[in-house]
């Protein structure tokens, strides 16, 4: 008999199979459940390596198909839910804002109606958790000496991406409110690690440098993202799910403010040889996003004081363990690259 039932939306992609990986293999009396429709950014090879444990289970479906989602409820007595499952390259979402909609607002209300119907159902809200993953792009953007964002901070979303991910938050806190479900809420900053899809700037910057291309940097270079290694999110999640206080939100940042240019370059610096690092040969500076916000930064002082966590990676140590990984896995990204126009 499992003591958790979880439910991992969108554990097929990134930060959920790493997520994944962490909680069944840290929880064997956890039964977590992996639920993904594979779009092209949900890999079931992400998660290969756990599907002969015996606390993990997969299914195969879409957020937005409430039938299939009240049938894996009922099949494994979910009383706990980890959301993921988003549409989130913010590129995809100028071009074509639909899909956005679609899967993070109504896909959020299916994931949390469905919940509260099983969960009402089944004896109530006691033992039972939603956690909701987020973004810190919700806040807006900030200029160069603004102070980080904290869970205080006004919404100011700038892109149908950033849009959608509030429009969810929002739906999340209202259930909270409204029905009293016991609901608690992170907002991270930009994530890095291994098996990430090469549409996102780090590993489309490694897989670049593989194929001998350069690299498209948007406008100057400029713009700053706070970076935290996946593991480190992984770790603060599960501080959240266990211990967060019910309604609560939790920013989750990686003390790590850099600008594009410099991430690209730290890159170069760990694939290129000296003799060989002319920066300018491998950069291409392109047109500059619409919309581009010129700064993000987290201030989780809330996260380190009230649950103990901090990130244990620095960005050499987590970005030395991220190229290591795409140089040992050039099928891998060879094979997702198939899939980044679909």
């Amino acid at each position: 008999m499992f003591e958790k039932k979880i439910l991992v939306t969108g554990g097929c992609g990134f930060i959920g199979s790493h997520l994944l990986r962490h909680l069944v293999n840290k929880y064997p009396g956890y039964l977590i459940v992996n639920f993904d429709a594979l779009t092209y950014a949900g890999n079931p090879d992400n998660v290969k390596d756990l599907e002969d444990k015996q606390n993990y289970a997969f299914e195969k479906g879409d957020i937005c198909q409430p039938e299939t989602l009240k049938a894996v409820f009922k099949r494994y007595h979910i009383n706990t839910v980890i959301h993921l499952a988003a549409e989130s390259h913010v590129d995809r979402s100028i071009g074509n804002s639909y899909p956005f909609v679609k899967t993070n607002i109504e896909g959020t209300w299916n994931v949390l109606e469905t919940a509260r119907d099983y969960w009402e159902e089944t004896g109530g809200f006691e033992g039972k958790r939603f956690h909701h993953v987020s973004t810190d792009e919700v806040y807006g953007a900030l200029g160069p000496d603004d102070p980080p964002f904290t869970e205080e901070t006004r919404y100011d979303p700038h892109s149908p991406y950033s849009a959608s991910k509030a429009s969810s938050d929002h739906l999340v806190r209202a259930y909270g409110d409204t029905y009293g479900m016991p609901v608690t809420i992170s907002n991270c900053s930009n994530n890095y690690g291994p098996n990430q899809h090469p549409e996102k700037l780090i590993p489309k910057t490694i897989s670049r440098l593989l194929a001998g291309n350069k690299v498209p940097v948007y406008g100057t270079g400029q713009n700053v993202r706070d970076w935290l290694y996946v593991e480190d999110h992984c770790n603060a999640i599960d501080l959240i799910l266990h211990n967060g206080k019910i309604g609560e939100t939790y920013n989750i940042g990686g003390h790590c403010e850099l600008s594009n240019l410099e991430v690209v370059k730290a890159i170069i610096d760990a694939m290129i040889p000296p003799a060989e690092r002319d920066y300018s040969g491998y950069i291409d500076f392109v047109e500059d996003r619409k919309g581009h916000d010129f700064r993000y930064a987290i201030d989780s002082t809330k996260l380190e004081r009230e649950l103990g966590w901090e990130p244990e990676h620095t960005f050499n140590e987590g970005m030395e363990k991220t190229v290591r990984w795409y140089l040992e896995n050039r099928e891998w990204v060879v094979n997702a690259l198939k899939t980044e126009k679909s």
